[in-house]
């Protein structure tokens, strides 16, 4: 399995900004896919994930604002990004679990938000 993440960027605060990542390889074989994020001088947080039968879980600093998707082929899954703000800043990470409990990590995508 093979994750490649896209979309990060710089905006302003309250603006919106959507990450996708793809999935490569044994999609199939994918319970959990989701979204941490490392910012400076912290430890990598989990963001959102989203199980395969489409149950979300987000951790509180992002419920209302972010939303974590997954297309119906489960090639593509995204998080969408509204209202940041300069705490949201981090590098931003895909994940996806597979059935063997076997974390796969993509490439980090920087989202920065000025105030």
């Amino acid at each position: 399995v093979q994750l490649q993440a896209s979309g990060g960027g710089l905006v302003q605060g309250g603006d919106s900004l959507r990450l996708s990542c793809t999935i490569r390889g044994s999609r199939n074989s994918i319970d959990v896919s989701g979204w941490y994020r490392q910012a400076p001088g912290k430890q990598r947080e989990l963001v959102a994930q989203i199980s395969r039968d489409g149950s979300p879980t987000y951790a509180e600093a992002v419920k209302g604002r972010f939303t974590v998707s997954r297309d119906n082929a489960a090639t593509i899954f995204s998080l969408q990004m509204n209202s940041l703000n300069p705490e949201d800043t981090a590098v931003y990470y895909c994940n996806a679990q597979d059935r063997w409990c076997k974390g796969h990590w993509g490439q980090g995508t920087l989202v920065t938000v000025s105030s």
